[in-house]
This record gives structure tokens, C-alpha cells and sequence, in this order.
């Protein structure tokens, strides 16, 4: 089958690799489409510790079942539409046994530390698949994982109607923030250095939108960073009013540091909390997107073939596109 693949960090094609194989409580599933996200610019780039080389990306991806591995449980059945949770928990370390499987001690996700979905097909364990609707199409599919990311990331945050929220990145993620604290009955505010992107934000509802924080000149209740950049979570963090909280939701190096006062953490109580991936949203996610509660339209600005992935990882970096997706039956013409 066709996939693209990444040799080695900064070596990217697209080739011929093994069909794969369903195992034990497995499927294979021909993909409908896939997106890019960040993590696929880490992994291309190899900024992301987990992924072994060579890899076939891809974590946000849905389609159709179209070969069954033994012992699968749930009446499964060829043809079956699904959304696919990529994240591969162990289930026996302590995280796990807590029930906080996003932290697993062994964790890995399909297309970060084995083979993904910018392919023709991907086996992925059936316990993974959430049933589609009919009417959702595949692209839509495909933005059920970023969203069941922002999903635990509001879980992690709060939100009471009212509050004054201040989002930071309107990239993807930043927006499906922004909607789905708007739906809690928040105030949101959103702010992007490219502010070509704002536009969204205003016709998704944000009460202000502007290219820095310090031009909105005002005190949050709430702040959630969507992009990871220190001086962004530091501005943040400042524009916080006394007894507020930050989420850290935005993907960071690792090496990365922040400077932040302790002493206004303490005499002022702010919360600051991270949130890691999914844990137990991605059916929320896929009902939210299913019943139309989230516009996704508004998100998918490029959808190209498989062929043309490197190019679609280059238009993801540049930052021209919003929500680009690889759609590997589209036709190359």
C-alpha cells in the first residue's frame, strides 16, 4: 500500500510499505482522512522522544473497517464507520491503574510510536474505534481526536458562565477551545500574533480577538494557552486577575522553562494545570462533532492526497493553512 514515511528526521516520502495486518482484537481500517497537528511537525522534525524512525504518521484519522483480527469483541463488522482514539495505553502500570491512562508509564499512540494513518490503511485496535454516524463525513472524523484533546483540556480548567476566558493560539486547537468554553456560557477572548487567523475566532463568537494580549488591556478569570510559547504563557499568566487559573494545553520542547512569581502564585491563588492528550473524551468528542455543537467546517481550510504529504506537512508549517487533512482515495489530478 501507499504511506507516507518518514525515514529519518527530515527525510519524508511517500512509498510503497507492507499492507498491515490486523492482530489479536485488531482491524484494519481504510483510512478516510487524516490531519496534521503539531506532534507530526515534532515527529517529521525529530523533536518528539517517543517516535522510533523509520514511522508512518498520522493520529487524527477516521474510515472504514475493512478486515477483522481475531477475538475482536463488540460486534465489530467489515464496513463499519469508525473514529479512531490513537492513544495506546499499557493498563497494568500505576498510571494506568488510576485511571489516568494519558499518563501511561508506557504510553505510545498509533502514528507517534507505531506506524499511522497517512496511509492507505492502518490496523489499530478495535477497543480504539468509536462508531460513526452516517451523515459525519470522514473529515469530520478526523477532527474528533484534536477535539477530544481540548475536551480534557476544559475538564482540566473549569469553566462557570461568565467568566471572563482568555485563549491563547487560534490556530485548531485555540478554536475548538473557544467554542466549547463559549458553549459553557464563557466570555471568550482570543489572541494570535497571525492575526489573518482572528477572523475565525470573531465569526465563531469571541468577544475580542486582538494580536497580542496586551492590546485586549484587561484581567481574566481563566486563560488557556494553545500554543506553548513561554512569553505567550507568561502574558498569560500576568493578565490573570487575583484567585485565577491557567491551563497549559499548548505542546512545548521539552527544554523549555518559564518565568513565572511564585509569590503572585501564592498571594494571589492562582492554578496553573497541564492536560495531556485524551482520557476519557473521545465519545464526548465524537457526539459533540455527531450532533453539530461544534462548527468544524470553520477549522478544515486544505484537504490534498496522499501523494502530496510532504507538501501538506510544508503547508501546515508555514502556517497559511488552519486544519489541513490528507485524504488518501482523493484522486492526484
Amino acid at each position: 500500500m501507499r504511506a507516507a514515511i518518514i525515514d529519518r528526521p527530515g527525510t519524508i516520502r511517500v512509498g510503497e510499505v507492507p499492507d498491515p495486518k490486523p492482530g489479536e482484537r485488531q482491524v484494519v481500517v481504510k483510512v478516510g482522512a487524516c490531519g496534521i497537528c503539531g506532534t507530526d511537525l515534532h515527529i517529521a522534525d525529530g523533536h518528539f522522544p517517543p517516535t522510533p524512525y523509520p514511522i508512518v504518521p498520522g493520529h487524527e484519522f477516521a474510515g472504514e473497517i475493512v478486515e477483522l483480527g481475531a477475538d475482536v469483541p463488540g460486534g465489530w463488522q467489515v464496513g463499519d464507520r469508525v473514529a479512531v482514539d490513537p492513544t495506546l495505553a499499557c493498563g497494568y502500570c500505576t498510571p494506568c491503574r488510576s485511571g489516568h491512562g494519558n499518563l501511561c508509564a508506557n504510553w505510545g499512540a498509533t502514528g507517534d510510536t507505531v506506524d499511522g494513518a497517512f496511509a492507505e490503511y492502518v490496523a489499530v485496535p478495535s477497543a480504539n474505534c468509536h462508531r460513526m454516524p452516517d451523515a459525519m463525513t470522514w473529515e469530520q472524523g478526523a477532527l474528533v481526536e484534536p477535539l477530544s484533546c481540548a475536551v480534557h483540556g476544559v475538564r482540566r480548567i473549569g469553566v462557570e458562565a461568565g467568566e471572563r476566558f482568555l485563549v491563547v493560539g487560534a490556530g485548531t486547537m485555540g478554536l475548538l477551545m473557544q467554542q466549547l468554553l463559549q458553549r459553557a456560557g464563557a466570555r471568550v477572548s482570543v489572541v494570535d500574533r497571525n492575526t489573518s487567523r482572528l477572523g475565525r475566532a470573531t465569526d465563531l463568537g469571541a468577544h475580542a480577538v486582538a494580536g497580542s494580549i496586551e492590546e485586549l488591556d484587561e484581567q481574566f478569570d481563566a486563560a488557556a494557552d494553545c500554543t506553548g510559547a513561554a512569553r505567550a504563557i507568561e502574558s498569560a499568566f500576568d493578565s490573570l486577575r487575583r484567585g485565577g487559573r491557567l491551563l497549559i494545553f499548548g505542546v512545548a520542547p521539552a527544554e523549555a522553562r518559564v518565568s513565572l512569581s511564585p509569590f503572585r502564585i501564592y498571594n494571589d491563588e492562582i492554578t496553573i494545570v497541564g492536560s495531556m492528550a485524551v482520557l476519557n473524551s473521545y465519545g464526548a468528542a465524537l457526539d459533540l462533532v455527531a450532533t453539530g455543537v461544534i462548527n468544524t467546517d470553520a477549522l478544515l481550510t486544505d484537504t490534498l492526497p496522499l501523494s502530496q504529504y510532504p507538501g501538506a506537512l510544508a503547508l501546515m508549517r508555514s502556517g497559511a493553512g488552519l486544519k489541513v487533512q490528507v485524504l488518501p482515495g482523493m484522486s492526484d489530478a
